[in-house]
């Protein structure tokens, strides 16, 4: 919320704090102007508004409200969608309030800080025991794990928060105190990080239901042991425009055969032949989007697996449909995997 504060003046304060105001921003010099008595959005003030003002006359003992511009850009919380913030970054906008329905600021978007806005929550799944990498995770959790200078779900929080993703709750249980003390409420990062603890085994996706509530109707499912950039815009965007009720990330696997191979039909008649060939499968990559209404069909207090849901969702005829990532994907479940992990981190960006 400091940021907020940052961004604010209310309309009564006078032309030279509102420079004063300004110069501390920096390059983000850009100023909202509110009524006294709460955040309600009145118009916008930048070095070039009062720059234009002085030219017409106006001086320092001026009200604020003869400087300002009337009709500011914003975006109305939960109503917008990414097409539209694409449009504000394309036409150069840097930094935009977002108001409810009262007209009032609740938060500022900030391109140079988050490349949009995902209107989801995210659940990260960070309670396994890492039992392939121990000595490591003998006292430490897996996702606590550094890789470079930080731990390895740190990086996928960074991500999400980087698209906006602001509501992220960490399901945790071996060695959950750890998790907790490191992340705590997310504040620091200007998140809401939230937990849940399983009583017993609840899969990989059963511990979902224990979140209490979830403020928007997409949700990001992601195991929080996975090193990757995959671009969640991207992902997010092609679920929307897939019409689906779940989207699974999914990474290439390519075998390649080293002989002929004979394709033949139901009576061994040779139909084709080809020469050494490649086949690329898609294995899943441990990260999804579904709609929260999905949730009903995960059985309360069992184990599930999101596996299970899958299956589920394809029963019923439900839309799923499967997103490649084209980026840099790394499951860390053994030695090897957190040995390369520390080598690539020092030549990828995440």
């Amino acid at each position: 919320m400091e940021s907020i504060k940052n961004h604010i003046i209310t309309k009564a304060e006078s032309v030279r704090e509102a420079l004063i105001k300004l110069d501390k921003l920096g390059s983000d010099a850009i100023l909202f102007v509110v009524e006294d008595y709460r955040n309600k959005l009145i118009g916008s003030l930048t070095d070039g508004d009062l720059r234009r003002g002085f030219i017409r006359g106006l001086g320092f003992e001026n009200n604020l409200l003869e400087f300002i511009q009337n009709n500011p850009r914003y975006i109305r919380e939960n109503g917008y969608n990414l097409n539209t913030l694409e449009e504000y970054k394309q036409k150069n906008f840097k930094i935009i309030p977002i108001l409810n329905e009262k007209d009032e600021i609740v938060d500022i978007l900030n391109f140079r800080t988050k490349s949009t806005l995902i209107p989801a929550d995210a659940v990260l799944m960070a309670g396994g025991e890492g039992k392939r990498l121990r000595p490591l995770t003998e006292n430490t959790p897996k996702p606590l794990l550094k890789v470079g200078d930080k731990p390895i779900i740190e990086y996928n929080i960074d991500r999400l928060k980087n698209v906006g993703v602001k509501n992220i709750h960490l399901s945790v249980n071996y060695l959950a105190d750890q998790l907790i003390e490191y992340f705590g409420n997310g504040e620091n990062k200007s998140l809401n990080i939230k937990y849940v603890k399983e009583d017993k085994p609840l899969g990989t996706i059963g511990s979902i239901l224990l979140v209490d509530h979830f403020e928007h109707e997409d949700i990001i499912v992601m195991n929080s042991d996975l090193l990757t950039n995959i671009d969640y815009t991207d992902f997010f965007k092609f679920y929307k425009d897939s019409n689906a009720d779940m989207a699974v990330a999914a990474t290439s696997y390519h075998v390649d055969v080293p002989y002929a191979v004979l394709e033949v039909n139901e009576s061994n008649c040779v139909k084709s032949l080809k020469e050494k060939p490649r086949y690329t499968f898609y294995s899943n990559a441990g990260i999804y989007i579904l709609k929260k209404e999905l949730l009903n069909m995960i059985p309360q207090n069992q184990f599930f697996d999101i596996t299970d849901l899958m299956d589920r969702i394809l029963e019923m005829n439900f839309n799923l449909v499967t997103y490649p990532i084209n980026g840099y994907w790394l499951d860390i479940g053994k030695h090897e995997d957190f040995k390369k992990a520390q080598e690539d981190i020092k030549h990828i960006k995440l």
